[in-house]
């Protein structure tokens, strides 16, 4: 689909000199002289290189579409991870590196979305939270605020995240993928 150039808007992901960008910043600028464009600040989404563009209103560019469809994860061998369409049972085996650093919190049967362009996987994205075990959480050091101090503790995978001083090893908390974080005591 094309659209004018001063239309790119944060997030929007263009096909521009035979790459795919992401859209990352985008300002108006009017100089005194001359006509108004539009700077932006494009990302490629296959190798992260980023790059500055000036649009004016008189050029076109192609807005991308992609397509997602969630996959659920069978298990990992090496650096490739399997993935099963859940309508259909074929099996499709993609890179870690689609995934990034998130593919630590990828537990067994976890339904991932993978997202394509014309048939090329470019990403594979997890649930915003995970739900996972603490199996080893420091002591509370005697005299620490409970508002604003957190305790180095290591989950059932391995990692380890800053908990709260109350989270105790056994408890479930929810994770935060993209940023591995604590977010919140489970409810379950």
């Amino acid at each position: 689909m094309r659209i004018n150039g001063n239309a790119i808007k944060v997030g929007n992901l263009i096909q521009h000199k035979n790459r795919l960008w992401v859209a990352t910043k985008t300002q108006h600028t009017q100089p005194g002289k001359g006509g108004a464009y539009l700077q932006v600040e494009l990302k490629d989404i296959r190798d992260g290189t980023k790059l500055n563009e000036r649009f004016r209103s008189s050029e076109a560019v192609e807005k991308v579409r992609l397509d997602a469809k969630v996959y659920q994860y069978l298990f990992e061998e090496g650096d490739m991870i399997t993935l099963m369409d859940n309508d259909s049972f074929e099996q499709i085996v993609v890179s870690k590196d689609l995934v990034g650093e998130p593919v630590a919190f990828i537990q067994d049967g976890m339904d991932l979305t993978v997202v394509s362009y014309e048939g090329d996987i470019i990403a594979v994205n997890l649930p915003d939270t995970v739900t996972m075990e603490v199996v080893e959480a420091d002591g509370v050091v005697k005299g620490q605020t409970a508002s604003s101090s957190y305790k180095p503790a290591k989950l059932e995978n391995g990692e380890r995240i800053m908990v709260p001083p109350h989270i105790e090893s056994g408890t479930r908390v929810v994770v935060d993928t993209s940023e591995g974080t604590y977010v919140e005591k489970a409810k379950d």
